[in-house]
């Protein structure tokens, strides 16, 4: 799909891997916390279709350095990604008639 790795648990993505890169599930919060964490966004630039050459913002932002040898700091930005991506299901769900 992407060319890298997805990270799943309790049946929703929260991470995904490419070019050797750990991002997050994240929405306008936790953006302005890996932010202040000096992260940044993953960025797709599609080759064909409507949006062709445009770079995509995915919805997904790095793994701040300081986590990367640090695993319970690693883990807590990975709950905080896992609990925006189980929101993100549950607000996609259309209500039962």
């Amino acid at each position: 799909m992407f060319g890298g790795a997805g990270g799943y648990a309790d049946g929703v993505m929260f991470l995904l891997i490419a070019d050797d890169v750990i991002y997050l599930k994240a929405n306008d919060a936790l953006k302005a916390e890996l932010g202040a964490e000096g992260s940044g966004p993953f960025v797709w630039t599609p080759e064909n279709g409507p949006r062709a050459g445009e770079q995509v913002e995915m919805g997904y932002w790095r793994l701040p350095e300081s986590a990367l040898d640090d695993p319970e700091e690693a883990t807590a930005w990975g709950r905080k990604a896992l609990a925006v991506a189980k929101a993100a299901k549950v607000s996609l769900k259309k209500p039962k008639r």
